[in-house]
């Protein structure tokens, strides 16, 4: 391919990995800035270091988002044989349609347009609409696990509440019916295991197909009735929009309503059990808390720096270039390594320490320029809002296990259950 390619200089997503990612990331680091891996999507190349992650993803002249097609029809051509074929890759052609008009893989003035449309839903005044609903649904659950758990044995924090929050949350904000959201929201795991697997297998992709298919199908009823009745939700505003000429209707408008609602949870589940499970880990900074309240807000943010629920995110070259020496040729594959930047000792100071009282952060868990998270605000007021009433309920939470079971996704890292205790653990 390069002359001088710079392979990575050893395997990095073995199980170790899986656990821990960090201290393959700073042999990444030390090795060098930028890295050639097999191991993602065929072949591609790895950026390691804070400044040079930031500064891919804040350049949509050289790189872009749209990677949806190699991605999603790779996995027929990688197929066992037998699989592969044109049929194969029929199949897969719808997926490919409606997974590439969502605006997290759109470009220019489509992106400008569609995340114009959808911006007002996600800030101060209509998050501050949720807060009310936020806060009580928080309050309920804490009351019905005080009335049934057993303070030494505690609960399971991801069941109980990390994962139904933001699903609720989401949901309350798109304006899904409450006896509507359980169906709304099964459909996520499959789409989150296809986005982070570094190399996805048909049977994934084909999984991921039918739960795109499955929740746009969910939005299809809810779109005609906000047609007919508009109310004050996210998905009468891309109604409204389509009725003025700024989304197109059909995939575009059902493909943003899927893929809002999974990227609405999905990463903020795990930020509240990535979170906690540090606090926790580090019983000073959480007793700190409960001391100086006024530092959660910072808190938050390093917490999303010190583990960060999305571990990367790509780009394709747009035009052939030159980077760290090495040249990079348009349509190849940049890996912006989020978790790694986040720890570059080049940014941050005793980065792999967790300290609540850090300034500046500068954390690029929710990305960086045009395509920076949508929905980063109602992330942090939700993170805010749960953990600052389980400090004040529960001021002596305990993690209950030493080793809770990672996810093993190595984009969405995150916890498959998280046991807590209200005191002390038998």
């Amino acid at each position: 391919m390069n002359a001088v390619l710079r392979p990575a200089p050893a395997a990095l997503l073995d199980t170790a990995f899986a656990l821990d990612p960090y201290p393959a990331y700073a042999r990444l680091r030390e090795a060098g800035p930028l890295h050639w891996s097999d191991e993602f999507f065929g072949g591609a190349w790895l950026l390691t270091r804070h400044a040079d992650v930031e500064a891919v993803l804040r350049d949509d002249t050289r790189y872009s988002a749209q990677r949806t097609g190699g991605w999603v029809m790779n996995t027929a051509n990688t197929a066992a044989d037998g699989e592969a074929g044109q049929g194969t890759r029929a199949e897969l052609m719808d997926f490919q349609r409606l997974f590439a008009r969502a605006m997290l893989f759109v470009d220019g003035a489509d992106h400008i347009r569609l995340r114009g449309v959808m911006n007002a839903g996600f800030r101060g005044e209509a998050l501050e609409r949720l807060r009310p609903f936020i806060t009580t649904w928080i309050e309920r659950k804490l009351d019905e696990l005080d009335t049934t758990l057993d303070p030494e044995g505690g609960f399971e924090f991801m069941a109980e509440l990390a994962r139904p929050l933001p699903a609720q949350v989401i949901a309350e904000l798109m304006g899904i019916a409450p006896e509507a959201r359980e169906r709304f929201t099964a459909a996520s795991e499959d789409l989150a295991s296809f986005i982070g697997a570094p190399q996805p297998t048909l049977a994934q992709a084909r999984r991921a197909r039918l739960s795109l298919q499955c929740l746009a199908g969910h939005f299809e009823p809810l779109v005609a009735l906000r047609r007919r009745q508009p109310g004050d939700d996210l998905v009468s505003r891309l109604v409204q929009a389509e009725v003025r000429g700024e989304v197109h209707g059909g995939a575009e408008l059902l493909a943003q309503c899927a893929m809002l609602l999974f990227a609405g949870h999905e990463t903020t589940r795990n930020l509240l059990g990535n979170g906690l499970q540090a606090l926790l880990s580090h019983p000073a900074q959480w007793q700190r808390l409960q001391h100086e309240p006024a530092l959660l807000p910072g808190a938050i943010r390093e917490l999303l720096r010190y583990d960060s629920p999305v571990q990367y995110t790509g780009r394709r070259v747009a035009t052939d270039l030159v980077l760290h020496g090495q040249r990079l040729r348009r349509g190849e594959l940049v890996v912006a390594l989020i978790g790694s930047a986040n720890r570059d000792p080049a940014r941050h100071e005793r980065p792999d320490e967790l300290d609540i009282t850090r300034r500046n952060v500068g954390a690029l868990s929710f990305g960086a320029g045009a395509h920076v998270c949508i929905g980063a605000a109602l992330t942090l007021l939700e993170a805010q809002l749960l953990f600052g009433r389980l400090l004040t309920r529960w001021p002596n939470l305990q993690l209950a296990e030493a080793q809770p079971p990672w996810n093993a996704n190595p984009v969405y890292r995150g916890l498959r259950s998280l046991r807590v205790c209200t005191r002390d653990p038998a």
